[in-house]
């Protein structure tokens, strides 16, 4: 089997944990070595926040790393950076941009990041994104702690008969010291769709019967991804827009950018204080 044949995740022969290593090893060699205690996904509207973290140490080309590709949506970057938890003494791995379900590339692509983080043995995984909001207080801007989700993907990133268990996806430690952090953080569940069209209002409808308060296109694939690799998460979302039918305005992804500028000041210090508490 050549090398190239063997980092291909869309084989089903490959290992995506071996392709994962891989990843992690051109990360150590590109980072001196550094230790990486947490790892952080930068969703929609998130882009500028990962600059109130720490001093940036490197800067890796996405393409340079094997598994990852380019940022395939506008506002991701297509790098990952390796950072200085503020005066901590710590690292933390940022990824500009994540791999989308509905790029077609397979769950295995979507959940590479995280499994490259594990192998980078951190130890915490920080998730967040830009969603649809369907409570009416939450004006575009709010980041809101996830507390549960529900996965209407129909897939899994879990192969074989392996049984992860669900309970506290989302760390309740964590959700308490981003709590303690910033006391007016709400929190909700995420509701995952397929995408890349947003959600009609009957679907919105239908998420909130079902318990869900935010509705987005990513994260509670990662997540799985990180209990099955015994990695805590937090997840944060940034209400970027009221969901389909909440607000009589069409939706547009310009107006999630326009929302992520506005509350990268508040979600950057937020992000930065939580990672140097975790």
């Amino acid at each position: 089997m050549s090398q190239t044949h063997a980092l291909d995740l869309a084989d089903p022969s490959t290992d995506p944990f071996a392709v994962a290593q891989a990843a992690a090893d051109v990360i150590r060699e590109r980072t001196d070595g550094a230790a990486h205690d947490v790892a952080l996904v930068l969703g929609s509207g998130w882009g500028q926040t990962g600059d109130l973290i720490g001093e940036t140490f490197a800067t890796i080309e996405n393409t340079d790393v094997p598994g990852f590709g380019k940022a395939a949506v506008a506002g991701h970057s297509g790098v990952m950076r390796s950072v200085s938890i503020g005066d901590t003494g710590r690292r933390a791995l940022v990824y500009g941009t994540r791999t989308h379900f509905y790029e077609g590339k397979g769950v295995r692509a979507v959940v590479h990041n995280i499994r490259t983080a594990a192998a980078l043995r951190c130890r915490t995984v920080v998730i967040t994104n830009g969603c649809g909001g369907l409570r009416e207080e939450w004006a575009p801007g709010t980041p809101v702690l996830i507390s549960d989700h529900i996965n209407l993907t129909a897939h899994s990133p879990i192969e074989g008969a392996n049984f992860v268990d669900l309970t506290d996806v989302y760390s309740p430690r964590l959700r308490a010291v981003a709590r303690e952090i910033d006391p007016g953080l709400d929190e909700g569940v995420y509701v995952q769709f397929r995408g890349p069209h947003y959600e009609t209002p009957a679907e919105v409808r239908m998420a909130k019967v079902l318990g869900g308060d935010l509705v987005g296109m990513s994260t509670t694939l990662e997540a799985i991804a990180a209990r099955q690799s015994g990695l805590d998460v937090l997840g944060i979302s940034l209400v970027t827009n009221p969901a389909a039918g909440i607000s009589k305005t069409p939706l547009n992804h310009e107006e999630v950018l326009e929302a992520g500028r506005e509350a990268a000041e508040r979600c950057g210090r937020l992000l930065a204080a939580v990672v140097a508490r975790i």
